[in-house]
Parts: structure tokens; sequence; C-alpha cells
């Protein structure tokens, strides 16, 4: 009897989302199925799963060790997130080659569905950088006698979940750097720089309001600028290393001498990048929005305003703060106080004199509370509160009364 043939072999996930592409958060469910299409009948001893999530460090550093003498350091680091694995048929011993417990597979498609909880405990965000990942995935391995096992591999993505819609991520974030040039032995007018971004956090696609204030005093022409960079950062046995990149920049109009520029909401948008990776022991991807300005032949003066980009974007309700916080001038600057309440009305405008004039005219017919009391009660009715005043009137009188009160022995 000839055996039949693999003709295809892979694994499939059951996506949830409109886009089909398999992605997944802690606590999810991972479903999907495991796919085998052969051509006339197969013997199988097992077919397995495995799946894995990992975030991996590596890279190398050249080292001197005297003269002529050098070798290469390697700093690797690993942290698991996932590890589980299932037998889908058979067993789990494939070192023997006997007949005994063989499962056949017919000609044409089989499909073997699979299912496995990702941990409730945080995991880090899928990513590829230039020293080190996070990375997911489920391989399956389909085991026959006399034969080398067939492998096959697919990767889901993971969102560790990050809402912009917190406190800390709606604060503005704002900053103020001033610099004098000086050249030999001149010195020229400083360079003042002010910026403000309504919030720290972000998503994919939004546009972030850049409000600043440029005042250049020197004698050279500056040019305003601003731009977003991501800095992936990889720790490995003590040691870091360190690659940041542009994400996105934009130029404002160049400054001559004793020239003002103001940004009243520019816009810079955010385009598709990974979250920010907050919680990982080894790899860190964080974002910030440098503004600053192009000095020709000096030191750039620069502002650096953190942010943090989300996977959760703003609520329909923060949209009105943000929106709010958007118009505001440059006096955010000064960290001005708030203008001063509107005044209470006066009693003249809740009582009217027809009220207290009735008031007072009324009869006291009611003989069960004529009396002292009755009369005291009815007089000040519509009667105004005394007025409030911050000093005291009566200052002797009111500190007497206190020191014959302390002279009193309390009662036991």
């Amino acid at each position: 009897m000839v055996l039949g043939k693999v003709k295809s072999f892979t694994v499939s996930y059951d996506c949830l989302n409109d886009s089909n592409v398999p992605v997944f958060s802690s606590g999810d469910c991972v479903s999907g199925r495991v796919i085998i299409e052969v051509t006339g009948e197969i013997r199988v001893k097992s077919l397995k799963i495995h799946a894995k999530g990992f975030a991996k460090v590596r890279w190398t550093e050249s080292r001197n060790a005297g003269s002529n003498t050098a070798y290469t350091q390697n700093y690797t680091e690993e942290v698991e997130y996932l590890n589980h694995k299932d037998i889908l048929i058979g067993h789990g011993r494939d070192d023997d080659n006997s007949e005994e417990g063989l499962t056949t597979i017919h000609s044409g498609r089989h499909e073997y569905a699979f299912s496995l909880e990702l941990p409730q405990t945080p995991l880090a965000t899928s990513f590829e950088g230039k020293h080190g990942s996070v990375r997911y995935w489920v391989k399956a391995e389909l085991h026959r006698p006399w034969l080398l096992p067939m492998k096959t591999k697919k990767e889901f993505t993971v969102f560790e979940h990050i809402d912009i819609n917190t406190p800390l991520l709606l604060s503005p974030q704002a900053g103020t750097k001033d610099k004098t040039l000086c050249c030999w032995f001149c010195t020229s007018g400083p360079i003042s720089l002010s910026a403000k971004i309504e919030r720290k956090g972000y998503t994919p696609g939004e546009s972030i309001q850049i409000f600043a204030e440029i005042e250049n005093c020197s004698s050279r022409m500056v040019v305003p600028k601003a731009a977003i960079y991501q800095t992936q950062t990889f720790y490995a046995k003590g040691k870091m290393k360190e690659v940041k990149q542009l994400v996105a920049n934009l130029r404002g109009e160049s400054l001559s001498s004793g020239k003002t520029e103001t940004w009243s909401g520019k816009m810079l948008k955010i385009p598709p990048v990974s979250p920010s990776i907050l919680d990982c022991s080894i790899i860190r991807v964080e974002y910030s929005l440098m503004v600053y300005v192009d000095i020709p032949g000096a030191i750039n003066l620069s502002l650096n305003l953190p942010l943090v980009i989300g996977t959760i974007p703003l609520h329909p309700f923060g949209s009105r703060t943000s929106s709010v916080s958007s118009q505001c001038s440059m006096s955010w600057l000064g960290m001005g106080l708030p203008e001063r309440p509107e005044a209470p009305p006066s009693y003249a405008e809740i009582v009217t004199d027809e009220q207290r004039q009735s008031s007072l005219d009324a009869p006291a017919a009611r003989e069960e509370l004529d009396g002292p009391l009755f009369a005291y009660i009815h007089e000040f009715r519509f009667q105004p509160p005394p007025l409030y005043s911050e000093i005291d009137p009566n200052p002797d009188h009111a500190s007497r009364t206190e020191e014959r009160r302390l002279d009193v022995c309390p009662t036991r």
C-alpha cells in the first residue's frame, strides 16, 4: 500500500474582529484550528500544538582585551509570558516507531480545533525592534512513524491595552526654556521657547495640537520645528542599549532677529506606530514630542514633552475637555488663578418688600402660638441675615469674653 502525502499543513485562528487579524489581550481565549489536507491515507502518531510568548533581547559589542586582542561580547535576555502545550491526536510518546496507537487520516481536508487562555497577568505588547522583540505564536507538530516531524507555526498579536482616558494621560504637558547665544566676546539677546500640548496620551491616527510661542531676540535667523520620537530601550546583563527613531515632524516659518511666532494649535499627526511598552522588564518603548528651535551654528533650543501612545482612544466626554483646553491662549504659562467668581444675589432680590410687609401685618389669630416666642419668630421671618465681616466690630468685647472663658474650669 502506498501511503498518501500531506498536501498542506497550516494553523488558522478564529478572529473576533472585523479586520480578520488575530489580535488578543491578557485573559482572552485564543482559539483556532490546525488544518491538514492529505492525498490518500496517512498514519499519524500524534498532532501537538505548542503556544509560546516571550520577550527577547540580543546585541553584541566588541571589546579590547589588550594590544592586538579583541573579542565580541554577547548580551541576551529573555522573559517568558506564555507556554502552553496540548495534544490534539494520539499520545505524547513519539520516540518509538511501533505500529500501535496510530491514527489514520483519510484523504481530504481535516480540521482540528484548539483553544487556550492567555494569562490574566499583564502581557507585553507584540513588538519588533532593532535589538529585541516580543512575539507570540502557536506551533503545530505532526508526528508520523519513520518520518521526520512536520512543523508549522503562525504568530498572533497581543495588545496590552493602554486607556488614555485616565487623569495622568489627560493632563496637559508644558514647558519653557530660553537660551543666550555668545560669539567670542559678544553676547546677543536670548531665544525663548514656550510650548504646551493638551494631554499626554494619544492613539495612532490622532493629531497633536501644539501651542507654542517662539521669540527670537538674537542676531541669527532661526527655525521653529516639532518632531515625534520613538525611543526603544533594551536591557540585558546590567547593560542598556537605546535606539531613537523619528516618527513624524513639522517645520515652522523662519524667524529673523526680533521676530516672534505663535502656534495656536499647530497639528502634527501620529502615524501608525506600536503602542508604548512600559511594563516589560527588558524592553521599553516610549515616545516624546520635541518642540525645538533650529539655530545655525549652535546647539538647538529644545523642549521634550513625554507622550504615551495607547490603544483605547479618547471617550466622547473627554473630547469636550480637550476642545476647551485647546482654545485657551498662552496664559497657561503664567499658571494664573481662575477669575473671581460671580457674587451671590442680594437679599432684596430674593425677598420682596411686599412679602416682608405682608408678613408683619398678618394677624396673630393663633391663640396657641401667642406669646413672646411666636412674636420673635414672626418678626424676623423675612429679615435679612446679619452682614458678614472679616473684621471684628467689637474686638475688645470679644477678647474679654474669651479671657473669661479661659478662666472657667470646664465641667468634669
